[in-house]
């Protein structure tokens, strides 16, 4: 038998529903994988208002990604083993005590890395990863993370400051410490962040990383330098907002891809984590290289995982209040 979370509708986080069913049989090309830690992202919050751009029709399992140990294999596999820890990015389904997942979409966990640190950086780092390559990110450049006591934030400043770059952290000042202790000059965001920016960088940064959007996404725009990159990844502002969920993320888009045409050398750009998906052989071998980077940093003490705290699979909706309360820094986890 299995435990699992699952998601019947447009609920508070006290209507996610645990349910046990029969362990589900493990074709070739499969793995079941005994949850070790999975997460509260972003994007089960969207899920929970019906609010994430792609997601399934109710009733599903939410989690975004999870840690686990391989406990069966449904054929015979020369990367794999029953016993090795591994992870991998699910999109959903990581919210279960085991799961079925095709061994192509598995990355090896190194040695000496607890799963609860894996986890805080599975897709946090991933995100990161990518976009500080998309906006070409070097030493000497100083760049804007809004969010950057969060998951994907925090793995932002780290990566880029190993990198050589100068950060900027807008965040709430009870997080300056925290900020501060990143490497990051931290700003006030309830100040003219413009204003803060510009006396740090007077003509301008090089990139600024906006999860915000909405309207105040022309304020990330106005603190490009020239040549400059704004990537957005994310809506929060328009999470709350009644209607269709779709048109808030579809006007940003539009309003983002408009800027690039504007003669002043800045680009702008939405990153979807998932966009390379329809070359699924692609997109997989992409994923677990650049999982397995992650992992690699992490284990060398490039990057730190930072856990705002650890909720078990029965007190998910605990770990769904806790994460949505504003209040957590860091990664909130679940275990079995």
């Amino acid at each position: 038998m299995i435990t699992e979370v699952q998601l019947p509708g447009i609920v508070e986080p006290d209507g996610l529903e645990l349910r046990r069913r029969e362990t589900p049989e493990v074709g070739a090309g499969q793995a079941l994988v005994r949850m070790e830690a999975t997460g509260v992202s972003f994007a089960e919050q969207q899920m929970r208002r019906g609010k994430y751009y792609d997601q399934p029709p109710f009733p599903f399992v939410p989690g975004y990604d999870v840690v686990g140990v391989i406990e069966a294999l449904g054929s015979a596999s020369s990367e794999f083993s029953v016993g090795q820890r591994v992870a991998a990015v699910t999109k959903t389904g990581g919210w279960a005590d085991r799961l079925v997942v095709n061994t192509a979409d598995l990355a090896l966990v190194p040695d000496g890395v607890g799963a609860e640190e894996t986890e805080a950086v599975i897709v946090n780092g991933v995100t990161a990863r990518r976009m500080l390559a998309i906006a070409k990110v070097r030493r000497g450049d100083t760049i804007v993370v809004l969010g950057a006591n969060g998951g994907v934030g925090s793995l932002l400043v780290q990566l880029a400051r190993h990198a050589g770059a100068q950060v900027i952290g807008v965040v709430s000042k009870r997080h300056f410490p925290y900020v501060r202790e990143l490497g990051a000059i931290p700003v006030d965001r309830s100040v003219d962040v413009g204003a803060a920016v510009r006396a740090i960088a007077p003509n301008g940064v090089q990139a600024v990383f906006d999860h915000v959007g909405g309207p105040e996404i022309k304020k990330s725009w106005a603190m490009l330098g020239h040549g400059g990159s704004l990537v957005s990844y994310g809506s929060a502002a328009t999470m709350k907002d009644e209607g269709n969920a779709r048109l808030p993320v579809l006007a940003l888009v539009v309003r983002l891809l408009l800027w690039n045409f504007l003669p002043n050398g800045k680009s702008a750009t939405f990153f979807n984590l998932w966009a390379g998906r329809r070359r699924l052989a692609q997109h997989q071998v992409a994923m677990r290289n650049d999982l397995e980077a992650v992992f690699g940093q992490l284990a060398a003490g490039d990057i730190t995982a930072r856990i705002a705290r650890a909720f078990p699979l029965s007190d998910v909706a605990g770990a769904v209040r806790y994460a949505e309360s504003g209040s957590a820094a860091g990664k909130v986890v679940i275990i079995p």
